[in-house]
């Protein structure tokens, strides 16, 4: 199987909703914090995939002196390990933390998003979980080590999301396995979600051809034209053919 995560990062190198940035909300002691990108391992990748690495999260989470933290996601996945640094970030900060689904939060931004004391989805916005995965060469040995590794990263994974929800960690084990998107009603439903706001999703605006069962596109790209049908040249008219039919057309006006 082919690498998905660099799939994913190099399909979403240059999308337009990238962006990662700490913006101070006037009059309060609040901030927000808008994870609008994939989750990079380190800033070495961050620089070739573009993305957000732990170090840059984590150095402006600890930064912050303030109540709370509105933390808005709009992002496509990425790092377990870098994603998880950036969850304790969160966790460990004394702030009131509210996460706002904005568009999308899929694979390694969900977990992220456990880590909020209200975690709101806007309408229309989705939410994705699955099994870890990697990317590796070696012997059998090694692979049989790598996938001992992934079923307890999974495991983990599963226990965060059935702390937060309330469900069973074979529910939840088997929601990862068939990779199950969930709209923003389901999120609220199954626990993921402690509401839902008023405002409508913000366009996801990513490439997820790396997932297996990644909704389509809202706005799918228009086929392309089809190519013009040749025709035959057309009958060349007289001038006696053409006072011919002139006549007859008046005539026929007139009945």
């Amino acid at each position: 199987m082919k690498n998905r995560l660099n799939k994913l990062y190099a399909d979403n190198r240059k999308a337009a909703a990238r962006k990662f940035e700490v913006v101070a909300k006037a009059d309060t002691n609040e901030v927000e914090i808008f994870l609008y990108d994939h989750i990079v391992s380190s800033e070495e990748e961050a620089e070739w995939f573009g993305g957000v690495a732990p170090e840059s999260f984590v150095k402006a989470i600890k930064g912050l002196d303030v109540d709370t933290i509105h933390l808005r996601i709009n992002s496509p996945g990425g790092s377990v390990f870098a994603a998880r640094a950036m969850e304790q970030a969160l966790r460990d900060h004394k702030s009131k933390v509210i996460v706002h689904i904005d568009g999308l939060a899929a694979s390694a931004a969900t977990f992220i998003a456990m880590a909020g004391d209200e975690v709101i989805p806007a309408k229309g916005a989705m939410f994705m979980i699955h099994k870890a995965w990697t990317g590796m060469w070696g012997n059998a040995d090694d692979l049989r080590k790598e996938a001992d590794l992934l079923d307890k990263i999974d495991g983990t994974l599963a226990e965060t999301y059935a702390s937060k929800t309330g469900k069973s960690v074979d529910q939840i084990s088997a929601w990862m396995a068939e990779e199950t998107w969930f709209t923003a009603d389901e999120m609220l439903e199954h626990g993921f979600a402690t509401s839902i706001a008023e405002t409508e999703a913000k366009a996801s605006a990513w490439n997820l051809s790396a997932y297996a069962k990644a909704p389509a596109p809202a706005h799918p790209e228009p086929e392309p034209a089809p190519a013009p049908v040749a025709t035959e040249p057309e009958e060349t008219i007289t001038e006696e053919h053409r006072a011919r039919l002139t006549q007859r057309l008046n005539f026929i006006s007139r009945i």
